[in-house]
């Protein structure tokens, strides 16, 4: 409101009665109630231009939206609504909980033929990308171009934002290449744009091109890069930041916390944490979760549990958070000690930190605890379980051995087991190298998931290991067949602030002739304390000295010689894989830990290992 119709509000507001001022500078839900009740005595609340500014009162953002309803109770006692209130309440109810209530005050508007102005539409659009309905959307667009809207600048903004939301990338650029009056908002919404639909180059490319960019602008664009799996990308534009003088906030911390999280980036984190205190940015829940995470996932369970200790304020994703990464660590008791002391904190599990706390007891061994937390979801807690609580199960019977309980489990689900669960049983055969149970699993499996390489490899290997060649054979068959292709491995390191990415194949490191010669010491090493190498992971159908030679090339053992390069004791070396650590690499690591007396952390697709003097966190069981 300017400074001129502010005046002409007030002084109308004095002339009405003295005491309506006061809604000007009502500040809580009781003082709005003592100055209503005197409306309603004096009998102004029947004119108009009062029930207006009360309406708009409860409808102000300031009170966030809780006074909606009481609004919505003044509105059905006015005999005549004007546009004023009909558009406070539009606006109102777009960033509400029930957005879809704005189309319900608009369709009213017009029953009561009332034309709608320039102040209507952007908040009836804002209310569609709040539902991110696209089909309401463009019936909103319709009624402006309707009333002749299509050209305002708040209108056009509105709509680019809702058609970006709704990832609609066509018709926002549509709309943006038609506006003649570009600001930071248009640039910001169509940056969103790009990235909602994955297109983070084209988004980069807007980003580097805007002549003016603000905090929200440089948040879409690190959230962006975050959200569409290119975290290193992330944490660099995080670093321009910086550079540039800008000051990152909270929303933008996560983005790089979590960023830092998936690519195992230690020291980057630190830094980031560093610059989370040094910046006296708020350690909200949402932030303080990010970190635990960060560290957990980082290697770094006991930093994980100070930052945990020390959060100001816990909710139960902020628990879940630190029993999932206990639990990746293998840390089962420690993760059940944590869930009870929730549980006596009085917060609720849910079904995600259920999750958390039955993955744990897979990876102990805790077979009696583990059943016993299921049975209680339901009967507890009134969580009914998901398939994710149906698989942690199998994955707890199988890894315990009980192979035809876990396969009667499976049979006897009440709702249909889906691939990850029949893949937790064929893990479990793989380790326990049974074969009978391995095919029929395969049997259902493969049919379900035909495109999905691992478990095609994971079937032959178990046949392999059994001496069943034929049936190796045939496997291989299908997958050429089917144009199955197993994805490439790849494994990051980071040294000194940097993330390495090594990829089996992939020789355009600059430093590859050092890292392969260093693999090669490596080798003559161990193989001095009894690695002899491990091919039945190897890829089946080459011969056995390819064989050897691309097992020595994989990508956790090119990034382990990178490590061993250029890191010294006692600096643990930490290293990120995106698939499960093969035999071989894991009896490999094993040995390097023993011969070069360090301590190797390795994270990959299933869980954490620990690798200290010849020995593994998993106990070999992963």
């Amino acid at each position: 409101m300017t400074g001129g119709s502010s005046s002409k509000v007030l002084n109308t507001l004095k002339l009405k009665n003295p005491k309506l001022l006061l809604l000007e500078s009502c500040k809580n839900f009781s003082q709005l109630k003592i100055i209503h009740g005197h409306m309603i005595r004096t009998h102004i609340i029947f004119d108009i231009f009062a029930a207006s500014r009360l309406i708009s009162l409860c409808t102000d953002p300031s009170f966030g939206t809780t006074l909606l309803d009481y609004a919505y109770k003044v509105f059905s006692q006015v005999e005549t609504p004007n546009l004023f209130i009909f558009n406070a309440l539009i606006k109102g109810f777009s960033a509400s909980q029930n957005p879809h209530q704005s189309f319900h005050f608009y369709t009213q508007l017009l029953r009561a033929n009332i034309l709608p102005d320039n102040l209507s539409f952007p908040f009836l659009v804002r209310a569609c990308a709040q539902l991110e309905s696209l089909d309401m959307g463009i019936q909103a667009h319709g009624q402006i171009i309707k009333y002749g809207f299509e050209n305002n600048v708040y209108v056009q903004n509105s709509l680019l934002h809702m058609y970006s939301t709704c990832g609609d990338i066509k018709a926002a650029n549509a709309i943006f290449q038609r506006m003649s009056c570009l600001n930071v908002v248009s640039w910001t919404s169509m940056i969103a744009g790009f990235n909602k639909v994955g297109d983070v180059k084209m988004a980069r490319k807007l980003f580097d091109t805007m002549p003016e960019k603000n905090l929200v602008t440089w948040s879409i664009m690190i959230s962006g890069y975050a959200k569409n799996n290119n975290f290193d990308k992330a944490v660099e534009l995080f670093q321009v930041l910086q550079e540039e003088g800008v000051k990152a906030n909270e929303t933008v911390m996560v983005s790089v916390i979590s960023s830092c999280a998936h690519l195992g980036a230690i020291e980057l984190g630190e830094k980031a944490h560093e610059y989370i205190v040094s910046n006296n940015l708020c350690l909200n829940v949402i932030l303080g979760t990010a970190l635990v995470d960060m560290y957990a996932r980082c290697g770094s369970i006991e930093k994980a549990i100070r930052v945990f200790q020390k959060l100001p304020g816990r909710d139960v994703l902020s628990w879940t958070a630190l029993i999932a990464g206990l639990a990746m660590h293998g840390y089962a008791e420690r993760a059940l000690w944590f869930f009870l002391e929730m549980v006596k904190s009085g917060l609720k599990p849910r079904d995600i930190t259920f999750t958390a706390v039955l993955s744990a007891c897979s990876h102990g061994g805790l077979v009696g605890k583990g059943l016993e937390l299921f049975e209680s979801m339901k009967r507890d807690y009134d969580i009914e379980p998901r398939l994710e609580h149906y698989g942690c199960i199998v994955d707890l019977l199988g890894r315990a051995g009980k192979l035809e309980e876990a396969e009667k489990f499976v049979l006897e689900m009440p709702v249909k087991p889906n691939a990850p669960i029949w893949g937790a049983l064929l893990g479990a055969c793989r380790i326990h190298r049974n074969a009978e149970i391995a095919e029929r699993v395969g049997n259902t499996l493969i049919p379900l998931l035909p495109e999905h390489s691992g478990y095609y490899v994971l079937l032959s290997n178990i046949y392999a290991r059994t001496n069943k060649w034929e049936n190796v054979v045939s496997m291989r068959q299908m997958m050429k067949e089917k144009g199955v292709k197993k994805p490439p491995g790849y494994s990051l390191i980071e040294v000194d602030g940097k993330v390495h990415n090594f990829t089996m194949g992939d020789t355009s490191h600059p430093e590859m002739d050092m890292i392969e010669r260093t693999w090669e010491e490596i080798l003559k090493k161990i193989r001095l304390a009894g690695y002899t190498g491990n091919m039945s992971d190897a890829l089946f159908d080459i011969d056995e000295e390819e064989k050897e030679s691309a097992l020595h090339r994989h990508s956790e053992k090119l990034a382990i010689a990178f490590g061993i390069m250029r890191t010294k004791a006692p600096m643990p070396i930490r290293i990120v894989k995106n698939l499960r650590v093969c035999e071989d690499c894991h009896t490999a690591t094993k040995l390097i830990s023993k011969v070069f007396e360090r301590e190797l952390i390795v994270r990959d697709r299933n869980r954490f290992h620990h690798f200290r003097e010849g020995s593994c966190s998993c106990m070999d069981y992963w």
